[in-house]
């Protein structure tokens, strides 16, 4: 995940669904704050994580909306 972080080309808590089970858990936006407590919490809880993520030639951005997708082709 740390690596996914490094050259993700947006904020790391972006990668965060703030849905209904992000509220469930009693999340807050403070618990996402930084790039490692993103990376706990993804671990913990991978259905919160931003899909799909693309990854290509070092760079890797969060396609939503799908059009995103187009900065790395």
């Amino acid at each position: 995940m740390a690596s996914l972080l490094a050259i993700l080309e947006h904020d790391p808590s972006d990668l965060v669904r703030r849905d209904k089970h992000f509220g469930d858990l009693g999340l807050s936006e403070e618990d996402v704050a930084g790039a490692e407590q993103v990376a706990d919490l993804l671990a913990a809880h991978p259905r919160l994580m931003q899909r799909p993520v693309v990854v290509r030639g070092g760079r890797a951005v969060i396609s939503r909306p799908p059009k995103t997708v187009l900065e790395l082709l």
